[in-house]
């Protein structure tokens, strides 16, 4: 029996991802994957845009190789990942603002799976806020103002392209990242 689009993109995730931590806590980095497929579930997204999230960060934070990806994953995850990996070899300004564009001209998938990691990544930094204060803010190399700058132009990208409750989450917890010290 061949195992699911799903299992397949948890079994790469937990493998690539294997050795990391997230940003700023102790805490197994494919807990991260696994939240936005979890969210994607609950707003019943196709499989395709659940394995999607699974692997968002493998192309970008691992060395996991791109052919065997494809190979293992198909096609269509493949032109998901396309608009939501980021160029690394851009400074950090030119490439939020490329990745933006990538998720415009994206479909709903890739709206779907940018969204849903721009909500768990809000959540994370409140409730490190919480804990933290205003020091959440080292743990991100462009700081307070261009991470803000980010979101809110984000944002605005997403409520102009796409009708999603998802959008109205992330609003919310933007407008909550403004606030915060």
């Amino acid at each position: 029996m061949e195992l699911s689009l799903t299992e397949k993109a948890a079994r790469i995730a937990a493998i690539a991802h294997k050795k990391q931590l997230r940003k700023g806590e102790d805490i197994p980095y494919i807990v991260h994957p696994l939240m936005l497929a979890l969210l994607l579930t609950a707003y019943k997204f196709p499989e395709p845009v659940i394995a999607a999230a699974l692997v968002h960060d493998v192309l970008e934070d691992t060395d996991f190789p791109e052919a065997q990806l494809r190979k293992e994953l198909g096609e269509e995850v493949m032109t998901i990942l396309a608009s939501v990996t980021n160029d690394d070899s851009l400074p950090w300004e030119e490439k939020k603002k490329k990745y933006i564009e990538t998720v415009r001209a994206g479909g709903d998938g890739a709206k779907a799976v940018a969204t849903a990691d721009k909500i768990h990544n809000a959540q994370s930094l409140l409730a490190g806020a919480a804990r933290q204060g205003p020091d959440i803010w080292k743990n991100f190399n462009a700081g307070r103002e261009k991470k803000l700058w980010f979101e809110n132009a984000m944002l605005s990208m997403l409520q102009e392209t796409w009708q999603h409750p998802l959008v109205d989450e992330y609003a919310a917890l933007v407008a909550q990242m403004n606030k915060l010290g």
